[in-house]
């Protein structure tokens, strides 16, 4: 694949995870677009495929962060929040047992 389609397809993803991530928080949601940009403008006239790669790695990195440990909450009160956790990000919920579990023979 060339250094230019890997560059699109990091800087779509990052745009795909930035909707996901932040939806329905407008001022957010503009925040990281324009970082986004700004971080891919800044660097446009990079020649060196040395740093281009890094910036790659960067950039794909970024997105895995955003995509699997940014949660959404939201003010509902003085003192409480409303966490929006995503479909991707829940668990399974595995009760804290303090006994270590016995081997069956």
């Amino acid at each position: 694949m060339g250094t230019r389609l890997k560059v699109l397809n990091v800087f779509k993803a990052l745009h795909r995870t930035r909707l996901d991530v932040f939806r329905d928080d407008n001022r957010a949601l503009t925040a990281a677009r324009l970082k986004i940009n700004e971080e891919f403008k800044k660097n446009k006239n990079e020649a060196s495929e040395e740093n281009i790669n890094k910036m790659i790695k960067i950039g794909s990195d970024v997105e895995a962060v955003l995509r699997q440990t940014v949660v959404q909450m939201e003010h509902v009160g003085e003192n409480k929040l409303l966490l929006r956790p995503r479909e991707g990000l829940l668990l399974e919920n595995v009760p804290y047992c303090d006994q270590p579990r016995k081997k069956k023979s």
